[in-house]
């Protein structure tokens, strides 16, 4: 799972924005967004005040200019800010669909204007951490409300970082025709698109074409597909590019250390390592600053959350962790 909370982000409201995502099976996305405002810490603040009284709560608010970030809630969770399509609740699209409301008009695009720092950096690597490739699968957001296309299909099958004016179901054309290049080069590092793994046979296609259109050799895909001379092809067959790849070795969770660790006054590694893990699940909101070693009210009232969040009730959700809260909490 990718990372909740982003270190060092203000917070925003009461931590509780949307809930459950619809289709976790799908890729994760992000959606970018301009407030329609000024810039500056007057702004942001004004801004955070109407998204809560509205209701569009997205899950970061970002200040181009200073560099401000604040989170109303958890990135795994569904946002507020985009309208449905039909039916299809577009908030809950995908393992995530992390949204980012950027103080801005989308007449002027940010990117040529922007500071971005180290919570710019922050953000990105909270982006990247659940997969996100570096990549607009739908194109440069568009220029003017006119030009705005909504490929659904685009939308349903392709992981990457989205406008809002490239979500089926919506009329905004913000952000504008920000610059996709300067976005990832501000942030560091990179996660490029990966190459697919797949390919869909076009009328007039042979192996050595596809070999090189993919970049696959024909040999390699004539293996992984089975196929021998004359090597037939039909128009929409689809052929593997890759070997399926093992799944990863399944962590082995820490074993419980005791209770005696989670006590008032205690001080312990194993403090920080409960409380890392709570933030991870999803119940960072408890605390005001990053768990430490120290136990506190913030660990166990997260704790407590979280028993409660598997239906325990009494003593067994008195907020001290014990050898079941500590497998289950550290489970897959």
């Amino acid at each position: 799972m990718g990372t909740q909370w982003i270190a060092g982000a203000e917070r925003l409201g009461d931590g509780t924005i949307g809930g459950p995502m619809d289709s976790p099976g799908r890729p994760a996305r992000v959606v970018w967004h301009t407030t329609e405002s000024g810039d500056g810490n007057a702004a942001f603040n004004a801004v955070e005040r109407y998204l809560r009284q509205i209701g569009a709560e997205p899950h970061i608010l970002y200040c181009p200019a200073t560099d401000r970030i604040g989170q109303f809630g958890p990135l795994g969770h569904s946002a507020r800010a985009l309208r449905n399509d039909g039916a299809a609740r577009t908030n809950r699209t995908g393992k995530a669909c992390i949204q980012i409301e950027v103080l801005g008009r989308a007449g002027t695009p940010f990117t040529g204007h922007w500071k971005p720092g180290p919570n710019f950096r922050k953000l990105m690597a909270a982006i990247r951490s659940w997969g996100i490739p570096d990549a607009f699968p739908a194109g440069t957001p568009a220029k003017t409300a006119s030009a705005a296309k909504r490929d659904r299909n685009v939308w349903l099958t392709r992981g990457g970082h989205f406008g809002h004016s490239q979500v089926p179901g919506n009329d905004h054309w913000d952000p504008g025709a920000i610059s996709t290049k300067a976005l990832f080069l501000a942030a560091g590092g990179g996660s490029p698109e990966p190459s697919p793994s797949t390919y869909t046979v076009q009328p007039g296609d042979t192996l050595s074409s596809i070999g090189r259109k993919t970049g696959v050799s024909w040999k390699v895909i004539a293996t992984l597909n089975g196929l021998k001379s004359p090597y037939p092809l039909k128009p929409g067959q689809v052929l593997k590019l890759k070997a399926p790849s093992k799944p990863p070795a399944k962590p082995t969770p820490p074993a419980f250390p005791g209770r005696q660790h989670f006590r008032a006054g205690a001080v312990s590694a194993h403090v920080t390592t409960l409380g890392r893990q709570l933030v991870k699940k999803g119940y960072g909101r408890f605390y005001t600053e990053g768990p430490g070693p120290r136990w506190t009210e913030a660990d166990r009232t997260a704790v407590r959350a979280f028993q409660r969040a598997q239906g325990w009730a009494g003593a067994d959700a008195d907020g001290y962790p014990g050898p079941e809260t500590w497998r289950r909490l550290f489970s897959a």
